[in-house]
């Protein structure tokens, strides 16, 4: 009896290591697949930087080699491999996959080993791709699958719903805390509420703190504040300008972006103030969760910016709530381009 329990949970392990390699598969190589096409359609557009850095290779040659992976990875999703062919093949285009993965993870720690860039989630996307890659591996290797295990269409789907959740918490996590600064032009501050009485809030003040110190560090030049009106006369770059001169920022270091009414707003006004204090290297700050959108919409326009994550006093008690608002507004914006341009 007991040895029929053990070998019902090793099959059960065994049935949910499959539905997991799967599931990654079908989402790695969806992403994969939607990216390199816009890619070719859009520049500018491509993001599966967030998952896999091929830019070693020349362009051409790692966007082909990228477009059969995802072929091959959702061949495998959609009905795992029975035949020798078709196993070599996974296990090879998975496996060259999980190298550049752990190039990927290994070029991490030696820029945070140099100081380049700091972490605070010392954890690299890549390290779990690396690991995500590795179980698809394995899995595709098995040369016995049972008919229940190809037919768990039911569970693959679901951890595929879960990948869809996770993808935007680990970029936020993984990217969002690390610390990118150095010298630069000028640093982006994007704006938060700004109280009726002309305070900046705890949000806002993180920011504009965080602003400050690369400014008398000596990294940037300039400063952009860029915001929308505040509750009350008082406009958020108002109060970001007030702060940050009490902060020790000399007035005319200061330009001001009064229509940040939102993200891509932000990013399109700064870019023509870009023009004209002839910066070509900048900062952006904003708080962690943030980060992530703001890079991808800074890259679309070619611009590629650097983040700093705002040094909070203390975790703000909407953060979860802002966490699960930008899961949603970031695959808006991987997916908004190619259904506007499709239409």
């Amino acid at each position: 009896m007991r040895l029929q329990y053990f070998r019902f949970d090793k099959d059960r392990r065994e049935l949910l290591s499959l539905s997991a390699a799967r599931a990654l598969a079908l989402f790695l190589g969806t992403f994969s697949f939607i990216n390199i096409v816009a890619s070719f359609r859009l520049p500018g557009l491509d993001a599966n930087l967030w998952w896999i850095d091929l830019r070693a290779l020349p362009e051409l040659p790692a966007k082909f080699f990228l477009l059969l992976s995802s072929l091959v990875l959702i061949s495998f999703a959609v009905r795992p491999p029975q035949s020798n062919w078709r196993r070599i093949t996974t296990v090879l285009f998975t496996g060259l996959l999980a190298a550049a993965g752990a190039c990927n993870s290994i070029k991490f720690y030696s820029l945070m080993a140099h100081g380049t860039i700091r972490p605070a989630f010392p954890l690299p996307i890549s390290l779990f791709i690396l690991a995500g890659l590795i179980l698809i591996c394995r899995a595709a290797s098995r040369p016995d699958f049972h008919p229940a295990q190809a037919r768990a269409t039911v569970r693959t789907t679901g951890l595929f719903l879960l990948c869809l959740l996770a993808f935007p918490f680990a970029q936020m996590l993984c990217f969002g805390k690390t610390d990118y600064r150095r010298p630069a032009d000028v640093a982006v501050v994007l704006g938060a509420r700004a109280y009726a009485d002309g305070r900046p809030s705890d949000a806002l003040a993180d920011r504009v703190r965080t602003a400050c110190q690369l400014y008398r560090d000596g990294l940037v030049k300039k400063l952009i504040f860029s915001g929308g009106p505040g509750d009350g006369s008082v406009h958020e770059t108002e109060s970001m300008t007030r702060m940050a001169v009490q902060l020790g920022v000399k007035p005319q270091d200061i330009l001001t972006d009064r229509a940040g009414l939102n993200t891509q707003a932000t990013v399109n006004n700064t870019e023509r103030l870009f023009s004209q204090i002839n910066a070509r290297h900048i900062l952006v700050v904003s708080h962690f969760y943030h980060l992530p959108r703001i890079k991808m919409a800074y890259r679309r326009d070619g611009w590629d910016v650097y983040t700093v994550p705002a040094r909070e006093t203390y975790l703000l008690r909407e953060t979860p709530y802002m966490m699960a608002r930008e899961v949603a507004a970031i695959w808006v914006y991987y997916l908004k381009p190619l259904v506007s341009h499709a239409v």
